[in-house]
């Protein structure tokens, strides 16, 4: 018997989960950055992995990548007392 659903393909390679934690719009948006990083460094591990791309390169872009998200969480002003 076939199965008649279908998957979306996007949300199936893209999906992002909802945000259990304090709700903060500043949470909100580090936490959706944090998963598309994540996302990203997987992708990234895998081309690796693969031998798509050298081990130096994939150091390189996830470098680069944890530099965003350090200033996101700085710029969003994650962190800077007690109550966070």
């Amino acid at each position: 018997m076939a199965n008649n659903m279908q998957v979306d393909k996007n949300n199936f390679l893209y999906c992002y989960y909802k945000y259990q934690g304090q709700f903060k719009p500043e949470n909100l948006v580090f936490n959706a950055n944090l998963q598309e990083f994540s996302q990203r460094v997987g992708y990234i591990c895998n081309l690796e992995t693969r031998g798509k791309i050298s081990p130096q390169e994939s150091y390189e872009q996830i470098e680069a990548l944890w530099e965003q998200l350090t200033k996101s969480f700085e710029s969003l002003g994650i962190g800077g007392d007690a109550t966070n």
